[in-house]
């Protein structure tokens, strides 16, 4: 495994910010770390990379051991921080020949010029770093975090207060960077999740609450959702009235959600109604639950 961890608690004084916290992480996934602020996910990054030493338990990156061997595995990861280190007056290349530098990276006008190409900063490469945008910043920091060809990728917030365009362009880096290694990245966009990650790991208060496929944590709903929008107002309480329907939202006096049991299937009942009211079904569909539904569910108190 690239990723290793197992039952480690971590204190900050009295205070446990991690709690038998336990996860592996293989080659080739792009796993998103999520939580609440305060959950304890920037503190578990920081451990991984040697910024803070766990109070308990066993960290191993590509097998080695980051508390007993930390240069070693340091040299193994790229660590791109939430908030992203950078010299202003140093021009791009400038910065990552630095950077390449502190690896003793050989061939390293080679290598500097292949994270330019692959981070899509040829068009920046001479500018001052303080010149660029954020989402060209946040690719020279993934640029530096790569420059040292790691096995293992770890992005803390790597999207926050980027464009929709520059989103688009920093997920597909980062899809296409995990096609070899292994990557995990911390966000509080649930799309960003669904969007770039194979599996998501959720913590609260210190604790995995739960770990899997994003498909997998999507399906595991106990309730259908149904959206459905009527020609003419309708009564809320005439839905409510329908066999197994448990709770219904309205959003409109002629659209509403209604939520029934996962074996329940309500979309025949509904129909029926509009036809015994002389009403007539605009739309009805069944949604589909988001990341951001399980993440609520898992971590609202």
């Amino acid at each position: 495994m690239s990723v290793s961890v197992k039952n480690v608690t971590k204190y900050y004084g009295s205070q446990k910010a991690l709690n038998n916290v336990s996860f592996e992480i293989g080659t080739g996934e792009v796993v998103g770390f999520l939580g609440p602020n305060g959950a304890g996910k920037s503190t578990m990054m920081k451990i991984l990379t040697s910024y803070l030493t766990q109070s308990e338990g066993e960290v191993k990156v590509c097998e080695v051991d980051v508390l007993m061997n930390s240069i070693a595995s340091r040299k193994k990861i790229g660590y791109l921080p939430e908030h992203n280190p950078l010299y202003l007056d140093m021009y791009v290349k400038e910065f990552l020949s630095f950077i390449a530098d502190i690896h003793k990276v050989k061939n390293k006008r080679e290598r500097v010029e292949e994270m330019i190409e692959l981070t899509g900063l040829t068009p920046e490469k001479s500018k001052k770093i303080r010149q660029l945008s954020k989402g060209f910043r946040q690719r020279v920091g993934i640029a530096a975090a790569l420059i040292h060809d790691p096995e293992v990728l770890i992005l803390d917030e790597p999207t926050t207060g980027l464009d929709p365009n520059q989103l688009l362009d920093i997920r597909a880096l980062i899809k296409s960077i995990g096609k070899t290694k292994t990557v995990m990245l911390s966000t509080h966009i649930m799309q960003e999740v669904e969007a770039i990650c194979d599996r998501a790991i959720i913590i609260k208060q210190g604790e995995i609450v739960a770990d899997g496929e994003i498909q997998k944590l999507q399906s595991t709903n106990t309730e259908i959702i149904i959206e459905v929008e009527f020609e003419h107002p309708i009564p809320l309480s005439e839905l409510h009235a329908i066999e197994g329907v448990r709770k219904v939202t309205e959003i409109s006096d002629t659209t509403f959600k209604v939520y029934s049991a996962q074996m329940v299937d309500v979309r025949p009942k509904i129909a029926q109604l509009a036809i015994d009211q002389q009403n007539l079904v605009i739309s009805m569909q069944k949604k589909e639950q988001k990341m951001e539904d399980v993440f609520q569910s898992l971590t609202k108190e």
